[in-house]
């Protein structure tokens, strides 16, 4: 089996950009439940 480092210096572009992806999701669901939460709770 060969490791070819130029296949993974060409994908590493779309990585990144899959890895910010996931990232901005993962930020908009926790925005999303902390505004949720602070809308719907109880007040005391």
């Amino acid at each position: 089996m060969k490791f070819d480092v130029q296949a993974l210096l060409n994908s590493l572009p779309y990585m990144g950009k899959g890895m910010l992806g996931i990232f901005i999701v993962t930020l908009a669901i926790i925005l999303t439940v902390t505004i949720l939460n602070a809308v719907t709770s109880k007040k005391k």
